[in-house]
């Protein structure tokens, strides 16, 4: 079997770093929608774009700090409860400005928080929400995927509004130069 560094061929410095792209992208789409209301659904039965953003930054803190916590086991029925425990730890954020500095604090904490880890933490395994097993780092890469989809929602929500997302705008400005 192919390893490297840490014992692993994806190494944590790179889940991290991509994790912190996906989140500046996720507060900065929440500053671009500033001009909108946060209440924004395109329909009935969706999430709003607030409600999103907020979820966002609840479900990466809550999970990370479980992850961070060492919880062997996502999967009990006392899930509910464990996770609100984290999100209880974080501030009110009702405004596009505080949501996007906490969702931008909030990562650089996190980040910092795992950076510190060593590779046997990640190496060990757990149980995920849905009863398979995992290691550590794959539930990194699961909670970092888990807000990249989220993040997808929010910019079909800035494009429905005929706000452009920074990624694309990255991608025009670069195909311009």
């Amino acid at each position: 079997m192919l390893r490297a560094n840490n014992g692993f061929m994806v190494r944590v410095d790179s889940v991290l770093n991509s994790w912190k792209a996906v989140r500046e992208d996720t507060a900065q789409a929440v500053e671009d929608f500033a001009a909108h209301s946060l209440d924004y659904r395109p329909c009935a039965d969706l999430m709003t774009f607030g409600e999103i953003a907020r979820h966002i930054l609840q479900a990466g803190h809550g999970l990370s700090g479980m992850l961070l916590d060492e919880v062997e086991s996502l999967a009990t029925p006392q899930f509910r409860d464990q996770i609100g425990k984290y999100v209880a730890e974080l501030p009110k954020t009702e405004d596009p400005a505080s949501l996007a500095r906490e969702l931008r604090a909030n990562m650089e904490r996190r980040a910092a928080e795992f950076a510190a880890k060593p590779a046997q933490f990640y190496a060990a395994e757990m149980t995920r929400m849905d009863g398979q097993r995992a290691t550590r780092l794959e539930m990194l890469q699961f909670i970092k995927e888990h807000e990249l989809t989220h993040r997808q929602q929010l910019f079909v929500y800035l494009r429905l509004n005929g706000v452009v997302p920074s990624t694309t705008r990255r991608r025009q400005a670069k195909a311009k130069a």
